[in-house]
């Protein structure tokens, strides 16, 4: 492992999908070394964002790095980070910070029972897998950060090196953030897909450009009266 003085860490990722290239690329472009990240379905994607960066299986992955990001579908973080437990992957002192919506930090217990350093940190973004659209977009967006009070700013400054703003969610609350989030993507999604269908029955040739600036105008309109005081502060907090 290769964390030094100054704060850098060797840097590991488990998921090669849209989002765990992103956070890696992110996290590269604060400073840290990347020691790996497993494979996956696009693996010349990956290594266009991720030049030079090894493949290794998720056990070779823990064992080598002081921070493991976990970025992995929802129903597979459970068995995968109890499964690494049981090979003894996981190390005194590491951070592990998986980035899934719905669970908080404790999902991560049997790493946390071994030593590690749980962390829940969920960009509020939607991940196209384009490293150049995903970071500008992770430059203007909130992150949902859980975490054991103690290891708490660990968690508030990763969001940060990230690009986000750092908002603390509950861990009690991680399911209505997550349907919050759930609500906000697929909602907006449908209508707007319903909208375009609407108006290519009526002839109009171009649905997405013609609702572009109407749909945007509404969203921000919508975010302007729903934000109430307006953008949220650093220290903001979301507890039920």
């Amino acid at each position: 492992m290769s964390g030094g003085r100054d704060g850098r860490l060797g840097v590991g990722v488990i998921g090669a999908g849209r989002v765990g290239p992103v956070i890696a690329a992110a996290l590269a472009g604060a400073g840290h070394a990347l020691t790996g990240i497993t494979s996956g379905s696009d693996d010349d994607r990956v290594e266009a964002i991720l030049p030079g960066v090894p493949q290794l299986t998720a056990d070779e992955v823990a064992r080598r790095s002081e921070l493991v990001v976990i970025a992995v579908p929802h129903d597979q973080l459970p068995g995968l980070v109890a499964g690494l437990a049981e090979l003894g992957a996981w190390q005194p002192g590491q951070l592990v910070l998986h980035t899934d919506a719905a669970y908080g930090a404790r999902v991560l217990d049997p790493a946390a029972q071994r030593g590690a350093i749980p962390l829940a940190i969920h960009p509020a973004i939607v991940f196209t897998g384009a490293s150049s659209i995903d970071l500008r977009q992770l430059a203007q967006a909130y992150a949902a950060v859980t975490a054991p009070a103690p290891v708490l700013p660990i968690a508030q400054a990763l969001a940060v090196e990230l690009g986000c703003e750092p908002v603390v969610v509950a861990e009690d609350d991680r399911p209505t953030y997550a349907e919050a989030i759930a609500t906000a993507t697929e909602f907006s999604r449908s209508i707007v897909r319903q909208s375009s269908e609407l108006l290519s029955r009526v002839g109009v040739d171009n649905p997405g450009g013609y609702l572009s600036a109407l749909v945007r105008s509404s969203v921000d309109q919508a975010l302007v009266e729903g934000s109430g005081a307006g953008r949220l502060d650093g220290d903001a907090t979301i507890d039920g």
